[in-house]
C-alpha cells in the first residue's frame, strides 16, 4: 500500500489519531498490518473473538447486527472494531465489505502496548468516545 510515512499521515488524518505527534503516529504505522477485502466479503460475524481495530483506507463496509440488518454504514477515515477490543467481549454486530475495501488494521497487543509507551493515545480513544455518547443527562433532573 503505502509508505511508513503515509501511513502516518493517514493516522493523522483520523479522528481518533489526529492530535496525536507525528513522531508517535510513525510508531503506531509501524505496528499496522493491511488487510484488503473483496466486496461481498465478511470481515467478522456476531461471537467472533474481537482481537483488531480496523481502519478503513478505501472502500466501503456495512454494520449489520446479529439478525443482518444495517445498522451503519462506514467509509474510508472510518473505523470500527474498536469497542471489542477494550471490554475483552466478542463482537456483537458482522461487518461486511460493500466494494472492495482496504484497511491498516491494528492488534489488540499493539493497541495496549502504543498506550502504554504513550498514553495520549488513550486520551485520544476517551475523546473520540465522548464525543460518541449522546448526552445522558439530557432532560433529566439533576440528582443532589
Amino acid at each position: 500500500m503505502k509508505s511508513l510515512i503515509e501511513k502516518a499521515f493517514f493516522l493523522k488524518k483520523l479522528r481518533l489519531f489526529n492530535e496525536l505527534d507525528l513522531e508517535i503516529l510513525l510508531a503506531i504505522a509501524e505496528k499496522l498490518h493491511e488487510d484488503d477485502y473483496d466486496a461481498n466479503e465478511k470481515v467478522f460475524t456476531p461471537g467472533q473473538v474481537a482481537n483488531r481495530i480496523y481502519l478503513i483506507v478505501q472502500g466501503t463496509v456495512q454494520i449489520l447486527d446479529d439478525r443482518m440488518r444495517l445498522l451503519a454504514e462506514l467509509n474510508a477515515g472510518d473505523y470500527f472494531g474498536d469497542e471489542s477490543i477494550f471490554n475483552e467481549q466478542p463482537r456483537g454486530y458482522a461487518v461486511l465489505c460493500k466494494t472492495d475495501t482496504l484497511f491498516l488494521t491494528l492488534s489488540r497487543s499493539h493497541l495496549l502496548s502504543t498506550i502504554s509507551e504513550c498514553p495520549s493515545v488513550a486520551v485520544a480513544f476517551l475523546q473520540s468516545y465522548s464525543q460518541q455518547l449522546p448526552c445522558r443527562h439530557k432532560g433529566t433532573p439533576a440528582i443532589v
